[in-house]
């Protein structure tokens, strides 16, 4: 199977904290890979790595057989890159309307996109008009998730999408990552390991800045002894 994102090895500083000492991440084509690890391992830093916002000091980063490591944010973004950030970061002063058309890469993508969009949130549409500070904590995240997904993405790096919403909400934004894979290969970030062992097909487990195991989430799912070794669940 070939990996539409591979990261090798990379060694990422934040001022003269040595975040990353050694993280390699395999994304499959149109699949949904999960990293875990405890708070603090760096798989935040690891997104924030491939797009560069956190650029790495070593190692590679390969989207599509090219290599992206040393490139700016928005070159990397352009190569069809989307990013939905831990605590959703939309734009509170705006309307619905206004955070999803500021995303546009080409103009008219927000109008190509609108059928897909409003189909997998509801929600937004009939909310179009009203500013970020009006929105619930779940209408935000979908509205975080949907400003991905207005230009052409062929990644999307997701972070903590379940964070803080209600259980009737993460079955809603489960179901939406879901169905997105099917267009989009994943690279999800999820502290609920119930909610990452639902959605992804393989994962990499992150512990103090090293990737320190990989595979498939049909086989974690029943390692207990790695779970509780590096994830602290039961």
């Amino acid at each position: 199977m070939n990996n539409l994102l591979e990261v090798q090895d990379i060694h990422t500083f934040i001022g003269q904290f040595h975040i990353l000492e050694g993280v390699t991440v395999g994304a499959p084509e149109g699949g949904i890979v999960a990293l875990l690890g405890r708070n603090g391992a760096g798989k935040t830093t690891t997104l924030k790595s491939i797009l560069g916002l956190t650029p790495p000091s070593q190692g590679r980063v390969v989207f599509d057989g090219q290599e992206i490591q040393g490139r700016a944010s928005y070159d990397i973004a352009s190569l069809g890159i989307g990013y939905v950030p831990e605590h959703r970061a939309i734009f509170r002063d705006l309307s619905v309307g206004e955070n999803l058309k500021i995303a546009e890469r080409r103009r008219g993508d927000l109008e190509r996109k609108e059928e897909l969009i409003f189909g997998l949130f509801p929600d937004l549409k009939r909310l179009i008009k009203l500013p970020g500070t009006s929105l619930s904590g779940g209408q935000q995240q979908m509205l975080a998730v949907a400003r991905a997904l207005v230009p052409d993405n062929r990644l999307l790096l997701i972070d903590e999408p379940s964070e803080g919403l209600a259980p009737v909400i993460i079955e809603s934004m489960m179901e939406a990552i879901r169905q997105l894979s099917g267009d989009s290969t994943i690279l999800l970030v999820e502290q609920n390991f119930i909610v990452a062992s639902r959605l992804a097909e393989r994962y990499v487990i992150i512990e103090e800045g090293r990737s320190v195991k990989a595979g498939l989430m049909a086989d974690l799912v029943d390692d207990h002894e790695t779970i509780q070794r590096y994830l602290g669940a039961a």
